[in-house]
């Protein structure tokens, strides 16, 4: 499919579910924040060092793009299931079994719990099972949301630690059966889950009528936070979880670079480069680093010689932000090693605390706020490069 066939379409900038189509068949259903933004980023130069051959073969042998819009991603995310369940289609799954895959099961018992399930171990449970979902994190995020409208019970609830939660439910703490307020929840899980929120708003009016005139208005009251709560669904942490907002409203190809340096008094002093391009690791351009001019632990005259030997490769992109690790010293060498090839590139450098975890992100402020997820990401992924690298050049050098 051409990028010039996608512009004709005008899709729309808001949440849904799209599908790439070959000869009218799906061959690829996926989900989205912006079903504008998402379906461009596929028609990108560097699809393939980005996304991997077998979504540019994907993109490649489509000759059709059809899209669906949802109220919200949350409702986006319940129908990528259903209709990958429904459709199966081969880039879907061709690297990915059900096996692997997640699974919300609705055990079929007297206190029905809500759980997360891989497909290697499906057949294990009794109960109603939705799926599958492609993304875990995505999954335990949308389950966050819809516990606050429904609250439920998992496999992790501890009813001794949780007398509140069962209290809100009507259950006592060793209730071996389900009260009104919990089968109501139960029920409306398993419609929302089958993409029927219509029927529960239908049922939700109706029911919240009836306490009313039953006078039971604690209950209406409830009733009526729970109908406004699935009108107005807050998905916002599962936005912030998505891939594509990963890029929305950022330039495209992005490419951030962080280094970081791993020593032990001096000795076997490594640094590493890792790269990461609109918020997503590019391992195959992670690079590593023996230092050469310095024989101590001079992390600043180091983190030079590496920006310098760096910036010789043309070959490489330049980066549209560079992260160290450090503060005012850091950030302040590696500005002077691009002022001598005049490249005016944004720094930012992540401080530490006393347990070396993230307090404080200095440098270009702008920079540090619109891409503080992508900043430390590269800055986590550059420590643990370089710890590994590090260990193991310090073991061939003891054997040696």
């Amino acid at each position: 499919m051409k990028y010039e066939s996608l512009k004709k379409l005008k899709l729309p900038d808001s949440p849904g579910v799209y599908f790439f189509l070959k000869s009218r068949k799906v061959i690829y259903i996926g989900k989205a924040t912006s079903l504008k933004t998402r379906t461009q980023s596929y028609f990108r130069e560097d699809l393939l060092k980005t996304r991997g051959p077998i979504t540019a073969e994907m993109v490649w042998k489509a000759d059709g793009l059809k899209w669906e819009e949802t109220p919200s991603v949350l409702e986006a995310l319940i129908l990528e299931a259903n209709l990958i369940k429904k459709h199966q289609p081969y880039y879907n799954v061709k690297e990915k079994d059900d096996k692997s895959f997640n699974y919300v099961v609705i055990t079929r018992e007297k206190l029905p719990m809500v759980l997360v399930v891989r497909g290697r171990i499906l057949k294990s449970y009794k109960g109603s099972v939705f799926g599958p979902f492609t993304s875990g994190a995505q999954l335990y995020e949308a389950l966050k949301i819809l516990r606050r409208i429904f609250p439920f019970i998992d496999d992790k609830s501890s009813k001794k630690q949780n007398y509140e939660f069962y209290k809100q439910l009507g259950l006592t703490p060793d209730a071996l059966s389900p009260s009104e307020i919990y089968l109501h929840n139960i029920k409306y899980l398993k419609l929302f889950f089958n993409g029927k929120k219509k029927d529960i708003i239908r049922d939700l009016k109706k029911l919240m009528m009836y306490k009313a005139k039953e006078k039971e208005f604690e209950k209406a009251q409830e009733l009526k936070k729970q109908l406004f709560a699935l009108q107005h669904i807050n998905d916002i942490s599962l936005i912030k979880n998505s891939l594509e907002t990963k890029i929305y409203n950022r330039e495209p190809h992005f490419r951030i670079e962080a280094y970081d340096i791993a020593h032990m008094g001096g000795k076997n002093m490594t640094w590493v480069m890792v790269v990461l391009v609109d918020g997503e690791a590019v391992k195959s351009e992670y690079r590593k680093f023996k230092i050469k001019t310095q024989s101590n632990a001079n992390d600043t005259g180091a983190l030079a010689e590496v920006l310098e030997r760096r910036l010789t490769h043309t070959e490489w992109p330049y980066p549209g932000l560079v992260v160290v690790d450090g503060s005012t010293a850091q950030i302040n060498t590696a500005k002077k090693v691009l002022a001598k090839i005049g490249k005016e590139i944004p720094v930012v450098s992540v401080v530490k605390d006393e347990r070396h975890k993230p307090k404080d992100i200095m440098g270009d402020k702008d920079f540090a706020r619109k891409y503080e997820k992508e900043v430390l990401l590269a800055n986590s992924e550059a420590h643990r490069f370089a710890i590994a690298y590090h260990k193991n050049m310090r073991n061939r050098n003891f054997l040696s």
